[in-house]
C-alpha cells in the first residue's frame, strides 16, 4: 500500500485493517455471495471485464451473464448485504480497472452454507478480469492452519488421490494399484460430518483421528459427542491428550514438529523440509512410524525406513512432484508442478494458459444461514481466532507468555448493545441456544457491528463450538462456523 496499491476490506467487523482501506464493505455474515455476485455485475453491466481474455480462455460466459445480470441487481445486493450501492460500484470499479488484482479470503469465507459457492464467486470476479497466470493476481484462500494444502496434495480428501487424482479414472487407477499392490477403493469417501452422521445411525463403528480433535473444534460440538458415544473403536493420535479421548479405546502419542522429519507445503504450494531438533519424549512416534508399524501389525509391510522414501513414492505416483527431492529441499524450498529435478518449480500457475483448456465461469448460489434472530434468540454469534492463540489452544495454552496477554474465553459485543442489556465491560455472561450453553467474560468493542456477538474457541474452559449451528456447507460439509442464533444472559 504504501507503494500505491489499494486496499478494498470486506467484513462484517470494523477490522483493524479496515482503517487503511480504501473502500471498507461491511457486509452481513453469510452474505458473501451476493457482494461477490453484486462486483459481477456492476463488471458485466458496465463491460469492464477483460473481453481478450474471455475469448481466449473462458466458458460459460453467456450463461454466467444471463445469471448475475437477471438475478443480482445492485437492489438485491444491497437488502442481502446491507451494504449501500454505490459503494459496490466502487469496489467493482477499483478492482476491474486494476493492472493487477488478487483477492485473499480466510474463513470467514468458507464457514458458511454457501462457502463453496462464495469461494467460486472470488474466482469468477478474477477470470472475469482475466486476472490470471500473472503476478499479483489470482483469487487464493488464506489456510487456516499449517499444511492443509499438504495435506489436500496428499490425498487427505474423502473424493481423490494424492495429487487430486481421481479415483474413477482407469488410468490413474492402474497406476495407483502398481505402485501401491493393492486394489483401489471404488467409491469416493465420506466427509467428517458425513462420517459422524453414519456413526450417530450406528452404520460408522470406529474412527482414527490424527491431531484433530473433533470433541472441541468441530461444529454443533453436543451432536459430535452423541456420535463418539456411539462408536464402537476410537482412536487418538495426539501430540496432548484431547477431549475426544474421553470416548476413545486407544490413545497413541506422536512427535510434535521439533521431534520429527518431514515436508510441509504451504498455500503457494511451496514444498520446504523441516528437520528433527530434539527427540520424541516418552512413547511418543512420528506419525509416519506409528501408521507404518500400525500397517506391519495388521499384515502390510510398506517398506518405508525414513519420510524421504515417502517422498520418493510421491514422485512415482503425482508427475508434479517427480522433481522435488530432499536432496534438493535441503537447499531451497520448490513449488509444485516440478516435474523432473532439473525444473526449478513453478512460482506462478496458469502463464501459458489453463490444464482443462478453459474455465469453466460458474454459476455461484446463495444459500441462506441455516440460523437466523428470533424473538428469544435475538443476537447471532460469529466465532473467530485470536491473534494469541491457535486454533483449539491445545498448544498456546501452555505458553505462559501467551496466557498472560490472553487468558480466558471473552466474546465481543456492539457499546449500545451492552447498554440495551446492562452488561459492563468485564461482566460475566451466559450465552444461550437450543444446543447448549457458555459462560464468558464480555469485552465491549465499537468494532463488533450491532446483533452480532463476536468469541474465539481456544478455551477449554468454553466449549463455544457446542452453540454453532448444524448447518453445512451443501457441497463440501464444512459446518457453519459463523452464523448461531443465541439470547444473552447476564450473571454478574
Amino acid at each position: 500500500m504504501k507503494k500505491g496499491a489499494k486496499l478494498i476490506v470486506a467484513d462484517p467487523r470494523r477490522i483493524p485493517f479496515a482503517d487503511r482501506a480504501n473502500i471498507f464493505l461491511q457486509l452481513r455474515p453469510g452474505s458473501n455471495v451476493p457482494l461477490l455476485n453484486g462486483m459481477a455485475y456492476v463488471i458485466l453491466r458496465d463491460e469492464l471485464y477483460n473481453k481478450e481474455f474471455i475469448e481466449k480462455y473462458v466458458e460459460n460466459f453467456e450463461g454466467f451473464r444471463h445469471y448475475i445480470l437477471s438475478e443480482w441487481d445492485l437492489g438485491r445486493v444491497q437488502r442481502y448485504t446491507g451494504i449501500p450501492g454505490f459503494l459496490i460500484e466502487q469496489a467493482a470499479y477499483m478492482y476491474a480497472k486494476a493492472k493487477s488484482a488478487l483477492i485473499l479470503w480466510g474463513l470467514g469465507v468458507a464457514e458458511h452454507r454457501s462457502g463453496s459457492y462464495a469461494a467460486m464467486a472470488a474466482a469468477n470476479l478474477a477470470t472475469l478480469c482475466g486476472f490470471w497466470g500473472r503476478p499479483g493476481c489470482g483469487a487464493m484462500p488464506l489456510r487456516g492452519q499449517n499444511n492443509v494444502q499438504g495435506a489436500c496434495d496428499m490425498g487427505g480428501l474423502p473424493y481423490v488421490l494424492p495429487g487430486y487424482q481421481s479415483y474413477l479414472s482407469p488410468e490413474v487407477k492402474e497406476k495407483f494399484e502398481k505402485v501401491w499392490g493393492l486394489e483401489l477403493p471404488k467409491a469416493e469417501g465420506l466427509t467428517l460430518p458425513k462420517m459422524l452422521e453414519s456413526a450417530l445411525k450406528g452404520n460408522l463403528k470406529g474412527m482414527y483421528l490424527m491431531g484433530y480433535d473433533v470433541a472441541t473444534s468441530h461444529g454443533d460440538i453436543g451432536t459430535v459427542f452423541q456420535a463418539l458415544e456411539r462408536l464402537e473403536f476410537l482412536v487418538c493420535q495426539d501430540i496432548f491428550m484431547p477431549l475426544s479421548a474421553k470416548w476413545a479405546h486407544a490413545v497413541l502419542p506422536a512427535a510434535c514438529v521439533f521431534e520429527k522429519c518431514g515436508t510441509f507445503t504451504n498455500g503457494e504450494r511451496r514444498v520446504q523440509l523441516f528437520e528433527k531438533a530434539v527427540e520424541p519424549p516418552g512413547l511418543a512416534l512420528p506419525d509416519w512410524q506409528i501408521l507404518t508399524r500400525l500397517a506391519q501389525k495388521l499384515g502390510y509391510d510398506w517398506g518405508y525406513t525414513s519420510p524421504e522414501d515417502i517422498a520418493i513414492e510421491i514422485g512415482e505416483v503425482w508427475s508434479a512432484w517427480k522433481g522435488i527431492t530432499y536432496k534438493r529441499l535441503r537447499l531451497v524450498g520448490l513449488q509444485w508442478p516440478c516435474p523432473d529435478e532439473q525444473h526449478q518449480g513453478t512460482t506462478i500457475l496458469f502463464t501459458n494458459g489453463f490444464p482443462k483448456g478453459k474455465v469453466h465461469l460458474a454459476i455461484a448460489r446463495h444459500i441462506e444461514p441455516f440460523e437466523s434472530p428470533t424473538p428469544d434468540k435475538p443476537f447471532i454469534l460469529v466465532t473467530v481466532r485470536r491473534l494469541e492463540h491457535y486454533n483449539i489452544g491445545s498448544m498456546t495454552r501452555r505458553a505462559p507468555s501467551l496466557m498472560k496477554l490472553s487468558s480466558q474465553p471473552i466474546v465481543d459485543i456492539n457499546p449500545q448493545d451492552a447498554n440495551a442489556y446492562g452488561i459492563l465491560d468485564g461482566s460475566t455472561v451466559k450465552l444461550k441456544n437450543d444446543r447448549g450453553e457458555v459462560v464468558f467474560k464480555v469485552r465491549i468493542n465499537p468494532r463488533v457491528p450491532r446483533d452480532y456477538l463476536y468469541t474465539d474457541f481456544h478455551f477449554d474452559t468454553a466449549l463455544t463450538n457446542i452453540l454453532v449451528s448444524p448447518g453445512l456447507d451443501e457441497l463440501m460439509d464444512t459446518p457453519e462456523y459463523k452464523v448461531s442464533a443465541v439470547s444473552i444472559e447476564v450473571l454478574k
